[in-house]
């Protein structure tokens, strides 16, 4: 972990990169910058949330655990966005586990110190008002996709999801990870990542998919896509 004292400090979080200057150098001192690992857990579900997170390149999964033992992600946030918005809202644990599926760096901030900053009804509030609002659309529109596009179409948005907050057409996703998002079982995401494979959409190895034609991944995709990312353009445009 290093922490940074400079105001060049560079902000490829979106969220923290739209704050006006003075909140931005109010929280400033109490950024650290850290290297998040894969598979990191940030928090267990029901645990106290010690810091708040904003990726910069890194991916955060937010999945729930059933008594089954099966685990599926409600939710990702990467650099448009905040990990541990529960604190916000005055709780300081939630029914979710936080896990790094792609590593990289993020900032942290005291979740303390968050919850006071907030509480100033500042521009940081604000923002993070609006992103609660663009993350339930993302929410709710999974939770549709999920139960009425084909797994091949899912499949595509996600990709493109994930491409949009890593900025990178390599992303390092397991078979087990792509089902959690999907909501699927293995098999599925085998036919529907082979499908994309031999439209020359993706190349598909263990552990990587490379988007190679993001644009045809874009006419693959359902319309969920294009809905969510007009709707955080507009919630979060400076």
């Amino acid at each position: 972990m290093s922490v940074y004292h400079s105001p060049d400090l560079q902000i490829e979080n979106q969220l923290l990169a739209a704050l006006p200057t003075e909140d931005y150098q109010r929280l400033f001192p109490y950024m650290e910058t850290v290297s998040l690992s894969r598979s990191q857990v940030l928090w267990h579900a029901e645990e106290s949330i010690e810091y708040v997170y904003f990726p910069n390149r890194a991916l955060i999964s937010l999945i729930t655990i059933m008594e089954s033992g099966e685990v599926v992600e409600v939710g990702i946030v990467g650099r448009e966005g905040m990990a541990g918005l529960t604190v916000c809202w005055g709780g300081d644990t939630n029914t979710l586990q936080a896990i790094v599926q792609i590593p990289g760096s993020a900032i942290r901030i005291g979740a303390n110190l968050m919850k006071t900053e907030f509480d100033r009804g500042s521009a940081l509030q604000r923002l993070l008002l609006r992103y609660t609002q663009a993350l339930f659309t993302h929410t709710a529109h999974t939770a549709a996709c999920n139960r009425l596009h084909t797994i091949e179409a899912r499949l595509a948005r996600w990709l493109l999801v994930v491409q949009d907050r890593v900025q990178s057409n390599e992303l390092p996703l397991t078979q087990e990870f792509l089902s959690h998002m999907l909501g699927t079982r293995r098999s599925g995401v085998t036919e529907a990542a082979g499908s994309l494979s031999k439209a020359g959409i993706i190349r598909y190895s263990r552990g990587k998919i490379t988007i190679l034609d993001r644009e045809a991944l874009e006419s693959t995709s359902c319309e969920c896509y294009q809905t969510v990312k007009k709707e955080f353009a507009r919630l979060l445009k400076n």
